[in-house]
């Protein structure tokens, strides 16, 4: 089992079957105590015996000079969420019976991930969304074969219906399996960048998993004596949904304002994370904020060069172009562009 810790009371995790939350309410944070393993995947999740696999491949990392691409979306549902679902899932494999049912909560593309992951494993997938969630993204659910529930209401009132249903809550948010996942990324940029970090990484977000699974890898590094040091953070919102940002810069946040991005994916209002991300980011970066029209503009550009990227994962190309030159530096592109056509 994934050693992990409660961020409330600080119990390590006993009874992994009650769900992903501790009894007291807490979230389950993942501890890494060994050093980093170059080689297969497996030898750094230890904790996974039968790994599920979809055919996933080490993603590119393009070079366009001062700045690099990680296209993510080089992943079997196309985002980078099967990361943290392949991990999530194959120890859910481990802990369940077969057919069991589990339940997700999702804005679209978590939702497609662990519909896939999950019926590959033999799961009953129910994946809760938001009423106003992209068509295209509720097709690519149905058509790996999950069952999908419509929620009225804030993404966090769609949280709440899954937790609150019937089977196991195999949330990407709480779960600590899923955020464990990320830390292939950063394994990934290390090999691929001659076995060092960039001097800053550019990291879209909303719920925090990407963030902190990608920050514990790049700590497990420097912990395990590969690197000097933690590459800068960039974590990067969109002025309508920025909570990390308002808490990290002083800036009034309304969270009841309702206001809606083009930025589709990145909608957590109110993510259960925010406490570890702000700690985070504090120790290791900042956050910026992009405008529709930075984001637009981002998305377009990008797609002149040949990249055609959820205007999600455009957020952080245009952040990257508002800043001062800061050495080399890797955008993380989350999803590909053909989910938002």
């Amino acid at each position: 089992m994934l050693k992990s810790r409660c961020s409330n009371c600080e119990e390590y995790r006993k009874n992994p079957l009650i769900g992903p939350r501790c009894e007291c309410g807490g979230i389950f944070l993942p501890e890494i105590d060994f050093k980093y393993r170059e080689g297969d995947y497996g030898l750094n999740y230890p904790y996974l015996d039968d790994i599920i696999s979809l055919g996933e491949v080490e993603t590119p990392l393009v070079n366009l000079g001062e700045l690099s691409l990680k296209l993510e979306y080089y992943s079997p549902t196309f985002s980078y969420k099967d990361r943290g679902t392949k991990t999530m899932i194959s120890w859910l494999h481990k802990l369940l019976p077969q057919g069991s049912k589990i339940n997700e909560d999702s804005s679209g593309n978590a939702g497609a991930s662990i519909s896939a992951y999950g019926r590959a494993a033999g799961f009953d997938v129910n994946i809760f969304i938001p009423e106003k969630t992209v068509q295209s993204k509720v097709r690519q659910i149905s058509a790996y074969g999950a069952k999908i529930h419509k929620i009225a209401g804030s993404r966090e009132a769609v949280s709440e219906a899954a937790e609150h249903a019937e089977g196991y809550f195999a949330s990407h948010v709480l779960n600590p399996e899923f955020r464990d996942g990320m830390r292939q990324i950063s394994y990934e940029i290390f090999r691929q960048n001659h076995h060092k970090l960039p001097d800053a990484v550019f990291i879209p977000v909303s719920a925090g998993t990407l963030l902190l699974g990608m920050i514990s890898g790049f700590e497990h590094l420097v912990a395990s004596g590969e690197a000097p040091k933690v590459p800068e953070i960039i974590s990067v919102q969109t002025e309508a949904v920025s909570p990390l940002c308002s808490r990290l810069n002083g800036i009034p946040y309304d969270l009841n304002k309702n206001i809606q991005s083009i930025a589709d994916a990145l909608v957590s209002r109110s993510p259960p994370l925010l406490p570890q991300m702000v700690e985070a980011v504090s120790k290791y970066g900042r956050c910026i904020t992009v405008s529709e029209e930075e984001i637009i503009s981002a998305h377009d550009e990008l797609a002149g060069r040949g990249f055609l990227v959820e205007y999600s994962s455009a957020t952080v190309y245009g952040a990257r172009k508002k800043m001062n030159k800061i050495g080399k530096s890797v955008l993380i592109m989350t999803g590909n562009g053909l989910k938002n056509l």
